[in-house]
């Protein structure tokens, strides 16, 4: 699978600092020390619909730790996932009276769009569940000859007992895993089990739905989080950098992905850091399928809203708190891009070379980008106040806000 282009990152004077963000397994701020490559890993979408400004707002979040990264003169090391097989994308299909697969093409073709359009930059390693079926089989065998899973009625589930580090992402107790692994995907009143929020790891042929060769598990095909984890584990490795994706993931998803590969491999930790962000609401409510309650990428595109205002919109709240959107949000972040592209488009202006260390400050702060947006705001009433002669500052200000916060002017 392919990812999207990659808009140019310009380069900037001097050095950023290294990344200080908070850990949810920690429950505090980690200093992030990568070597000369970062790894970072962010779950993709399920791609029945897409993408919703949730979505969007998560991965701009993993945006802008790319961006800090690549201003310390680092490279990243950035995979994402597509889940193009799942219940979900089954479910929306029969609905709809559409083939599955055709339903995940054009979604995700969608998200490729919405991405560009953003200015996200792309992961180096873009992978859909289906295409890494043939790596995920060996994994399951391998945990099922272990000890690590066991069958029922075909169905091959992960014992989250085989793991000790166990619930050190998510610190929940055993009731609110098990309500959580009800309400997402998981199945814990099935008998036979022998946790209630053991995770399915291969699921066998179901009549009427799509099933692939599982080796000695017999046809099927993967759970969810088996998936993510053979994708991270065969391009990244244990131990990489950043685990990301929203907060509604870090149970089951995230405490499962780091068990199931921390079992396999009797290494630990699976990612030095669990990074997750807020969820948006609309009208009160989480914003979520489910709900019906979406507000998408491409139709604001389809109705003349800039992408870059969209992009603002969400950078005027911290990635890891829970916001709501409304129309005055995005009037809001369009009048500000139209402060900020006037102001940079004089001739001169007042000396950009602290503005651009604010921002950096800002940013490497567990990704403060509102203080960030101030600082830029402050720069920017300067300008229309009290204007100056510096002839390299307009220039310097628009490359700043391309290269770190990924906002075109």
């Amino acid at each position: 699978m392919y990812a999207w282009p990659a808009s140019e990152v310009p380069a900037l004077p001097g050095t950023g600092r290294d990344l200080r963000i908070h850990d949810t397994a920690t429950g505090g701020p980690l200093t992030l020390a990568p070597g000369p490559v970062a790894r970072i890993y962010v779950c993709g979408i399920t791609p029945y619909d897409a993408t919703h400004l949730g979505h969007a707002a998560t991965y701009n979040a993993f945006d802008l730790v790319q961006r800090v990264w690549l201003d310390t003169k680092r490279q990243v090391h950035y995979v994402q996932n597509v889940t193009d097989i799942d219940d979900p994308l089954l479910e929306r299909a029969i609905r709809d009276g559409e083939d599955w697969t055709r339903l995940a093409e054009r979604e995700t073709a969608l998200f490729r769009e919405d991405m560009t359009a953003l200015r996200m930059l792309p992961p180096q390693h873009y992978i859909g569940a289906v295409e890494s079926i043939p790596g995920i089989v060996p994994l399951v065998e391998r945990l099922r000859d272990a000890g690590a899973a066991y069958e029922i009625d075909g169905d091959f589930y992960f014992s989250v007992e085989a793991d000790p580090h166990f619930g050190e992402v998510s610190h929940l107790d055993a009731e609110a895993m098990r309500l959580l692994s009800a309400e997402r995907g998981g199945d814990p009143d099935r008998p036979g089990k022998k946790n209630p929020v053991d995770p399915m790891l291969w699921m066998a042929a179901r009549e009427g739905e799509p099933s692939w060769d599982g080796g000695s598990l017999g046809p099927g095909r993967p759970g969810w989080h088996i998936e993510c984890v053979a994708i991270a584990l065969d391009h990244l490795g244990m131990g990489f950098d950043v685990q990301g994706g929203g907060s509604d993931l870090v149970f089951p998803h995230h405490e499962m992905g780091a068990s199931h590969a921390q079992a396999l491999t009797g290494e630990h930790p699976f990612a030095q850091a669990y990074v997750h962000a807020g969820m948006v609401a609309l009208n009160g409510e989480k914003m979520s399928k489910s709900k019906g309650n979406l507000v998408f990428v491409s139709t604001l595109r389809r109705e003349g809203v800039d992408p870059a205002a969209i992009r603002l919109a969400l950078l005027s709240h911290h990635y890891r708190a829970d916001w709501e959107w409304t129309d005055q949000v995005l009037q809001e972040a369009a009048a500000r891009l139209a402060r900020w592209r006037a102001a940079v488009s004089r001739p001169d202006g007042p000396s950009a070379d602290a503005l651009v260390e604010e921002i950096r400050t800002a940013l490497s702060d567990d990704l403060d980008a509102p203080q960030a947006l101030l600082a830029i705001d402050r720069w920017a009433e300067r300008q229309h106040t009290d204007g100056g002669t510096d002839e390299g500052a307009p220039g310097l200000v628009s490359r700043a806000v391309d290269a770190l916060l990924g906002v075109a002017l």
